[in-house]
Order: structure tokens, then C-alpha cells, then sequence
């Protein structure tokens, strides 16, 4: 839908309009979608960003309470290797740091003593659910200008462009 007079405009329809004359053959309906994209990442990512100085939290240390939680806030060091695609020794160095916050602990397995267990303990919870909220609240806002519908309509068409972008890619390509 081109915008009109009743519509009101966002910054992405003065560049499209001032591309348009430089680039007969632009689609304005494609640029328009793939710049909306593009800046609503970079909303979304500062959102992000700043949730994680509101606490304090490096993105390193977010990501790895994130693949802990997303665990049911309990996993061996080598799952969490495996799930951050890092060395063991790096997590291992990761944990420490967690660990003096007192966001994680580590325990022996009850089933086999040689293994360690990182459990998430409440202050690591908290900490991690707060930063995830901040970025929730902001998603939800956005989306919330639309009805359930069409939210529903909006995931439904993202979903198509992105297994045309998956097609033919292999790996983690897009699990960041």
C-alpha cells in the first residue's frame, strides 16, 4: 500500500522517495520492506543493548545466562560449549565470571561425581528475566499497533521471505 495523504509517513518513505528518481526501476514496496526491517533490527538491537547496561550485564555473560535458562536453567559446561559454539575453556571462563555474581552455581552431579552441573540461581533468574523483559516490552509495543491478526498475517509473510533466505544454506547460518 503506497502511503497517501491520510496515511502518515515514516522516514523509510523519503528515502524511497528520494531513490526512486535515481533508481527508475526500484520497487518501492521492496526497498520500503527491506529498510523497515533493517531499521527495526537496529531498534530492536539498542533496546537490547541498553537493557543490558540497565543490568549490568555484558553481552557475553546475557548469552550464556540465555542458553542456561533456555536449558530449564541446568546444564553440564559442555552443553553450554556446544550451545554458545565455544571452547569448554571459554565457557569455563565464562562460569567463573557468573559464578563470583552469584548468577550460576556449580555443583557435582548427583548422578556421576566426576560431572559438574551450572544450575541458574534466583539472582541470575531475576537478572536474565529482567534484561529479556525490557526487550519484550518493546517488541510488544511495536506489534501491539497491530491486531491479532495481523500479527499473525505479518509472521505468516516473514516466514516465507525467510525460507527463501534459508534455501540452500547449511549450518547456524542464522541462530545468532
Amino acid at each position: 500500500m503506497a502511503p497517501t495523504e491520510e496515511t502518515p509517513q515514516d522516514w523509510t518513505d523519503g528515502h524511497v522517495a528520494r531513490w526512486q528518481p535515481v533508481l527508475p526501476d526500484l520497487d518501492p514496496a521492496v526497498e520500503g520492506a527491506v529498510t523497515r526491517m533493517k531499521k527495526l533490527s537496529v531498534h530492536l538491537r539498542r533496546v537490547r543493548e541498553q537493557s543490558l547496561v540497565d543490568f549490568d550485564l555484558e553481552r557475553h555473560e546475557f548469552d550464556t545466562l540465555h542458553k542456561l535458562a533456555g536449558r530449564g536453567g541446568s546444564a553440564a559446561p559442555s552443553d553450554l560449549a556446544q550451545d554458545l559454539d565455544l571452547a569448554p575453556a571459554s565457557v569455563s571462563g565464562r562460569l567463573d565470571a557468573l559464578e563470583k555474581r552469584g548468577f550460576i552455581r556449580r555443583t557435582q552431579s548427583t548422578t556421576d561425581r566426576r560431572r559438574v552441573v551450572v544450575e541458574l540461581t534466583a539472582s541470575g533468574r531475576e537478572t536474565w528475566l529482567g534484561a529479556m523483559d525490557v526487550l519484550g516490552h518493546e517488541e510488544e509495543r511495536l506489534l501491539g499497533v497491530l491486531t491479532p491478526e495481523e500479527r499473525a498475517t505479518l509472521n505468516d509473510l516473514l516466514r516465507r521471505v525467510m525460507l527463501a533466505a534459508e534455501e540452500g544454506l547449511t549450518g547456524d547460518h542464522w541462530h545468532g
